[in-house]
């Protein structure tokens, strides 16, 4: 293989960054390989990294704009697509107002740098404030914790897990995910060194494929998570251990004036809320603090349940209190190469209300539970907006989000709905137009979002591999034809400012970025410093280096504080106490679960990850089989929850604890109007028919997907 034919890039369907090795003949992908050279990832890659090639090669994959007509889709010119997108939202504006339209943007425009970059135009172009997107089924907690604390939303610390020796998760399975708000390759080589200098443990109503490797894993009952860290904090205080050294400096409230908080929960108070032991409770806490090394991590298990911001909060000031927090392998802050803090909204609160329930939009979006009942509720007054028309950009809600019947049947009710995918889902099957960008190797890329998240500082960018066809779009190029059409630019100031972004493109914008960040001129290991002509000098990637010490740098309050606010987190104590006041019913609970497979819904049109044994079956432990009547793995089950019922089949294991059914997100391809025909073949059920649009986190509006009350029936 010449190395003409050779090309280096790192793997953006995941966080984890993955560097790669992609071979080329003739136009056509003959092989994906971790790439042993990248700095980051060492040569690890998982088998999603092959989807690259399934997603360009891909039949099903939409190349030309579609327009239903009839019922019925037909392809159609680009401008003639672009011209009636634009001309359907305007005319649905015209009739009931800007907010008469929303916008959703799926998971897949944060691996997307021209999504990242030209989506923002086009969403101001909209100007309705009906933007909603998958952060609030996922990290919306995680986003509210970090604004108040530190002043922005994207100011997220990470584990350090190179420098660990002692990490305790919650809710967390970086096997499956490769890391979530932690990107971080090869995490079971770099779980394994922190177990070797000390101790990894993991608290999960599951026995993970991260707790299989872990040291100590715990059950814990979901939705309970909250008592837990309130009883760690609790021995934390009684035993003396509270401890945050020179972060005391940066706190705007005195420590110990938190103690009677927790005073309430003790080991074993906790112990009858989440199947805990207390001196297990009590243990957990003297060996983080004993550690030389320690952090508190919890993810998508922790933010997904109706205390999802209060744990998150938990988390951090336990971090904090016991001087983790900003220290060489504790919970610490990035220092990304092209950092867009500056340029993004650093956060807001309740500067308008959903329609139906008024709950806040975080960050200028609507928590997406209310997307369906402000779609589906007439019209109260002249003044009151019905949601009437939508753009989906790269999601999937019917699939994603909570209660997803009722989001099909809102979505089927519209009065004109655009996507832009390059496949037919089960959402945007209610679209009237669909237009599809290139392929992920068509177009350049560099991880914005992800090397704010990284574990180590590093620096890629990535060539196209392929030049999109004469006849395709670059999914920014879509981005801005609709913005102009939507409100074209009048002043001389926005035809430059347009005319610019399109002729810099997101290569030269990142470009910017790079010239003008933390290592940019002037830093001293690239002479002139990082841009993009450099970074393609190096196409396996730059090393800079181990996470550092930033405070105060990371602080964004004028004060240079950081703002424990206990006044609105610790609010939520009350509710706390009213839930675990009595013994709850006896009925058994709902968890998700992710695989290394899968990445939601978006990457089940590969029949390499998809193939073999079926993945989307019901996890039911034995004593509760036994009590269902439940035998064998042929075994199928009805649940059943507030909102909607489904029918699955049950696989009998000790891998849950007793009480709790596990299914798999992400599936429910059982719609016959939908253009992926390989994910229809492996349908699976969807997990969102049982979730609850009304269950939510109340401090942020996150959708509660985790710790869902259902009933269980053996099917004969």
């Amino acid at each position: 293989m010449s190395a003409a034919n050779t090309h280096h890039r790192s793997c953006n369907l995941c966080e984890a960054m993955c560097g790669i090795t992609i071979s080329v003949e003739d136009q056509k992908i003959t092989s994906i390989k971790g790439d042993p050279d990248d700095p980051f990832s060492r040569g690890h890659i998982c088998p999603k990294a092959v989807a690259l090639k399934d997603l360009y090669d891909d039949p099903d994959r939409l190349r030309t704009p579609l327009e239903k007509r009839d019922g019925e889709w037909h392809p159609i010119s680009w401008d003639e697509a672009l011209d009636k997108a634009a001309a359907g939202i305007k005319r649905v504006q015209s009739e009931y107002g800007h907010n008469s339209v929303g916008a959703y943007l799926g998971n897949p425009n944060a691996h997307n740098l021209g999504s990242l970059l030209m989506g923002p135009p086009l969403l101001r172009a909209l100007k309705t404030r009906n933007r909603f997107s998958a952060t609030s089924v996922d990290q919306l907690p995680h986003h509210l914790v970090s604004w108040k604390l530190f002043g922005h939303q994207l100011r997220i610390p990470v584990p350090d897990i190179d420098r660990c020796d002692h990490f305790v998760m919650l809710g967390a399975n970086p096997l499956a995910s490769n890391g979530s708000i932690m990107s971080v390759p090869d995490v079971k080589k770099r779980l394994r060194a922190v177990s070797e200098r000390g101790r990894v443990t993991v608290i999960d109503p599951r026995r993970s494929e991260t707790a299989n490797i872990a040291d100590v894993h715990h059950f814990i009952r979901p939705g309970s998570d909250a008592t837990l860290l309130l009883a760690m904090l609790n021995h934390l205080f009684e035993s003396g251990q509270v401890r945050p050294g020179v972060l005391s400096a940066y706190l705007d409230t005195d420590p110990q004036s938190l103690q009677a908080y927790f005073a309430p929960w003790s080991a074993e108070r906790a112990e009858a809320a989440t199947g805990i032991a207390a001196a297990s409770i009590r243990q957990l806490v003297d060996d983080f603090c004993a550690a030389d090394a320690a952090v508190l991590y919890g993810r998508m298990g922790v933010s997904v349940q109706t205390f999802g911001t209060l744990c998150q909060y938990l988390i951090m000031l336990f971090n904090i209190l016991t001087g983790r927090l900003d220290a060489p392998g504790g919970l610490m802050f990035t220092t990304p190469a092209a950092n867009i803090l500056a340029q993004t909204n650093p956060g807001s609160m309740g500067r308008f209300h959903s329609r139906v329930r008024k709950l806040p939009e975080f960050g200028g979006e609507l928590p997406v539970s209310t997307l369906a009942e402000d779609i589906l509720t007439p019209r109260q007054n002249q003044d009151d907006t019905p949601i009437r028309a939508m753009f989906l950009i790269a999601g999937n809600p019917v699939v994603s989000t909570p209660n997803g019947d009722q989001l099909d049947r809102a979505l089927a009710s519209l009065d004109f709905v655009v996507s832009i995918d390059f496949y037919i889902n089960e959402s945007n099957r209610h679209a009237d137009i669909i237009l599809p960008p290139v392929s992920p190797v068509e177009r350049a890329h560099y991880d914005l979002i992800f090397h704010l998240l990284a574990v180590r500082n590093t620096a890629r960018y990535c060539p196209p591999l392929f030049d999109k066809p004469a006849e395709a779009r670059y999914d920014w190029e879509i981005l801005l034809a609709l913005q102009e059409r939507l409100a074209p630019a009048k002043t001389l100031k926005d035809k430059l400012g347009r005319r610019a972004m399109s002729l810099l493109g997101p290569t030269g914008m990142v470009d910017l970025l790079l010239r003008n960040g933390s290592y940019g001129a002037g830093f001293k290991p690239f002479g002139q410093g990082l841009s993009i002509s450099r970074l393609k000098r190096h196409p396996h990637g730059v090393d800079l280096g181990p996470l550092k010490p930033m405070l105060p740098d990371a602080l964004h309050h004028k004060d240079g504080k950081i703002h424990l606010d206990t006044a609105f987190f610790l609010a939520d104590l009350q509710r706390v106490e009213e839930t675990f006041a009595q013994p709850s019913a006896h009925k058994m609970v709902l968890i998700g679960r992710r695989h290394v497979r899968s990445n939601n819904s978006w990457l089940h049109n590969s029949h390499r990850l998809v193939k073999g044994k079926p993945r989307c079956v019901a996890l039911i432990h034995p004593n509760d089989a036994e009590r269902l009547g439940l035998a064998g793995d042929s075994a199928r089950v009805k649940v059943r929850s507030r909102v909607g019922e489904l029918e699955v089949s049950a696989s009998i294991s000790d891998e849950v604890m007793p009480g709790v059914i596990s299914i798999p997100h992400g599936w429910g391809h059982d719609k016959d109007d939908t253009s992926w025909k390989t994910a229809q073949a492996h349908a699976g059920v969807n997990l969102n028919t049982l979730t609850d649009d009304q269950a939510l986190d109340r401090l942020s509006g996150n959708a509660a997907l985790n710790g869902i009350a259902v009933d269980v029936q053996a099917l004969a």
